[in-house]
């Protein structure tokens, strides 16, 4: 017994398992006298022995949902389609029958169990309507809730019912402990139970009640559990490094509302009307507008028409101020430095903004609805595109990049324009987001004399690149193991 090391709840509760043999935590913890957890870490150590063992059952119990409990009384929506149907009809017909919504949820499934046809609007029965496998699981709902087996139904079958919202499931988990022929024999050897003492404290040692007592065995090769310290989320710790370069090197921080009027997030911008960002796909429009700032509009009306008082041509064609005037979800922060900018023209201005903007991109692992951008912008007399190049450099370097070079780019609302590109081992060079200098058709309708360096930075590819991540939703799940073991930083040899 001595090899076992037990102590002193160790003894009792296998003690108490010679009695009961197999029993819950429950009866456990009230035939020892102990807490349910004190009973059930005595339990698991004796298991570790291979004295008891500690059994976890899971049962997945089915119920039916409100809308389950409806279709159970009335029938599928598949199967009332069935009932009105004794020849071809339109599907006009059966909307105004049923619903519109029951039509809708029929008509996949109708196909699906080959039920009926859908030819030119008309709805047109097979022939073959047999009772299915779902109707009668349904239909032998009994109680509230019940087992696969209670119902009489496969698996299959319940899962087409659980995605189609009827029936809801969830798992009971119930956990049994049983003792061992080994856990007999030790019990049967006999188990002396005395008085243990687990901690020294210093009127023990006074007292001399110490001596010829036992003392609680420790094993001291058991790994300790491991401890987390509190840490700021690794992406906002990233973003927050990126705000102290920025105010380190004397720029101001500005913040933005998140709804823009189109005026100030793409036609302030010289962006053209019919351009193809504007669409549906790749913007956030809203049911709503904003009112057009009366001194501006007038030259933005004729910048994009005919290129107003410069050497350009515009975009031609009328510009409309009821486009203009529609709300959208902003698609970058340049809304809001443009808008800064316009409200302090005198030099020098240097201004950034970290926040969140919005395009309708399909998730995957490089892309979300939801992004964070970085923009900047330096105004100010005599700044030139060398400035521009000598900023961003100098901003990635600070971020640890030592390889940054620029490729030519194009955007509607800069030129020259370039895209800062930086080296990574194992991935060659990597784009991380566009800039230029803002074109005069820009800046001259808001009365912006000087010239404008401009950029707009992914701050999310950044930041996998930094943590070296693969799928950038990993940015935003709250996985809590490695939130813990992420690195706040690493120490060089």
């Amino acid at each position: 017994m001595t090899d076992y090391n037990l102590t002193t709840n160790d003894k009792n509760v296998l003690i108490a398992m010679d009695e009961l043999t197999s029993t819950t935590p429950e009866e456990l913890a009230e035939k020892t006298s102990m807490k349910v957890e004190t009973a059930m870490q005595s339990a698991f150590s004796l298991s570790e022995n291979g004295l008891t063992e500690v059994t976890d059952v899971v049962t997945e119990i089915y119920s039916l949902t409100s809308e389950g409990l409806t279709y159970a009384e009335e029938g599928l929506p598949e199967r009332q389609i069935m009932n009105c149907l004794s020849e071809p009809t339109s599907m006009d017909e059966l909307k105004e029958k049923l619903s519109p919504k029951m039509v809708g949820i029929a008509t996949g499934w109708l196909r699906r169990k080959n039920w009926a046809n859908i030819e030119k609007g008309m709805v047109v029965p097979t022939g073959n309507s047999d009772i299915g496998e779902d109707e009668k699981a349904i239909a032998s709902f009994k109680e509230d809730s019940q087992t696969l087996e209670e119902i009489g139904t496969d698996q299959n079958t319940i899962k087409d019912l659980v995605k189609r919202k009827l029936v809801s499931k969830t798992e009971d988990k119930a956990r049994t402990v049983s003792i061992t022929d080994e856990g007999r024999q030790l019990v049967k050897a006999g188990i002396t139970i005395e008085e243990e003492i687990t901690q020294i404290t210093s009127q023990l040692l006074k007292s001399g009640d110490w001596k010829g007592k036992k003392f609680r065995p420790y094993n001291i090769q058991t790994p300790p559990k491991p401890v987390y310290g509190a840490k700021i989320h690794p992406y906002q710790r990233l973003i927050d490094q990126m705000r102290q370069i920025f105010l380190e090197m004397g720029f101001t921080e500005i913040k933005g509302d998140v709804v823009q009027s189109s005026f100030w997030n793409f036609d302030a911008l010289f962006q053209p009307q019919d351009h193809p960002a504007r669409e549906m796909q790749d913007t956030f429009h809203l049911d709503t507008t904003s009112e057009l700032p009366e001194e501006y509009k007038e030259g933005i009306c004729d910048m994009h028409e005919h290129g107003g008082d410069l050497q350009s041509t515009g975009w031609g064609g009328k510009w409309s101020e009821d486009i203009a005037k529609r709300d959208v979800l902003r698609t970058h922060t340049t809304a809001v430095t443009i808008k800064y900018l316009t409200d302090n023209p005198n030099p020098p201005v240097k201004a950034f903004c970290i926040d969140r903007a919005y395009r309708r991109e399909t998730i995957d692992p490089t892309h979300t609805p939801e992004f964070e951008q970085l923009e900047g912008v330096i105004m100010d007399e005599n700044m030139s595109f060398a400035n521009l190049l000598g900023c961003l450099e100098e901003f990635y370097h600070r971020m640890g990049f030592e390889d940054v070079r620029f490729r030519p780019g194009y955007f509607p609302y800069t030129e020259p324009s370039v895209e800062p590109e930086v080296y990574i081992d194992g991935l060659g060079w990597v784009e991380l987001g566009g800039a230029g200098v803002f074109r005069k058709e820009v800046t001259e309708p808001l009365g912006i004399k000087q010239p404008v360096l401009a950029w707009g930075l992914g701050v999310s590819r950044v930041a996998m690149l930094k943590l070296g991540l693969k799928d950038l939703r990993e940015l935003y799940q709250a996985d809590i193991d490695w939130l813990r073991k992420s690195q706040v930083c690493q120490l060089k040899d």
